[in-house]
């Protein structure tokens, strides 16, 4: 096995642009390991609804990168506190959502340390019952790799605040997430130990405590090829945002005008459908605004844009274009 260098980058979407190209570029007959940390972030699941899974206003006001992966499972949070490990191999089916043989080793490197940490259900590590760590798997027609989070020291209060979506009505035809409770891994330890020391430990334990750490590190023309993915995908709104499953969903509040019942329906990231009920007293047609949303963006940004422009007294009451776009648009 050998160490993939990633430079020490913490871009989300430098990071699984790397990962995508050495499990779709590497040669199969060479196992790799790659560990990165992401700057705040949230990973979506290939298969899942981005809006579904997000706390919009949360993610917006302290400028969290929403990201989706190509691996499938749930919605996870990342920062600074937070290991994320990946096992690049060859495929073999044998090895499909087969985890226990990918993490077991990460598992025996916990307990060396005093996690009293286990593997549980179909992907996990929890410790003391709380989850530590989720995993996911991507495969090629020769290669695959398997990849999890470790939750080292990282900021349990954002984990829950970026993913906490409200009980809005939704229906959403994505793989939504099963929350857990969650723990930090530095919890369980009897001695300190900061993110790089847990790093080490880790990579001593994984390489057998060999002197020397055989590492692979790309080259320049390698680099070129990542960042141009991550530009052509990793950093689109098609990809993080327009793949996301077609999904309905209602909106209702009360403001002191009267209340709006919103109806909406999003394809690949866009509004295909929306009508407006409620007892509120307007004076212009609410199909309008209606109409003038058709095929916008489902994003707070790109509906601002929009309703800027709209005498929304006219047709509602008195609400600001800010207030009526947080309406549509704020799941938490």
């Amino acid at each position: 096995m050998i160490l993939i260098d990633n430079e020490n980058n913490y871009d989300p979407r430098i990071n699984l642009a790397l990962e995508e190209y050495v499990v779709r570029n590497f040669e199969a007959d060479q196992d790799y390991l790659l560990f990165y940390v992401n700057q705040p972030s949230v990973i979506i699941g290939k298969h899942q609804n981005t809006v579904e899974e997000i706390n919009a206003t949360y993610i917006q006001e302290n400028g969290i990168i929403v990201i989706r992966r190509i691996s499938g499972g749930g919605a996870v949070y990342h920062d600074f506190g937070n290991l994320n490990f990946s096992f690049l191999t060859r495929y073999d089916s044998k090895k499909v959502n087969n985890f226990i043989q990918f993490v077991q080793p990460i598992v025996d490197a916990l307990k060396a340390l005093g996690v009293p940490a286990e593997m549980t259900g179909r992907n996990d590590i929890v410790a003391e019952g709380r989850k530590i760590s989720g995993n996911a798997q991507f495969s090629t027609t020769k290669k695959m790799f398997s990849h999890g989070t470790l939750l080292f020291d990282a900021n349990i209060e954002s984990v829950v605040n970026a993913l906490n979506v409200s009980g809005d009505k939704i229906t959403s035809k994505g793989i939504q997430s099963v929350r857990s409770r969650v723990a930090n891994i530095k919890e369980f330890l009897s001695a300190p130990l900061d993110l790089a020391g847990f790093k080490k430990t880790l990579l001593a334990s994984l390489f057998a405590g060999k002197a020397e750490i055989p590492t692979y590190k790309l080259s320049a023309q390698e680099w070129e090829a990542v960042h141009q993915l991550s530009r052509e995908k990793y950093q689109t709104w098609e990809w993080n945002y327009g793949r996301s499953p077609e999904f309905n969903i209602q909106k209702k509040n009360r403001f002191d005008f009267g209340q709006i019942d919103a109806r909406i329906c999003v394809k690949e990231g866009a509004i295909t459908e929306l009508k407006f009920y409620g007892d509120f007293l307007s004076h212009g047609e609410p199909s309008e605004i209606e109409a003038s949303l058709i095929g916008t963006r489902y994003t707070q940004q790109e509906i601002a844009k929009v309703l800027q422009s709209k005498d929304l007294a006219h047709y509602f009451g008195n609400i600001s274009a800010e207030d009526f776009t947080k309406f549509l648009c704020d799941l938490a």
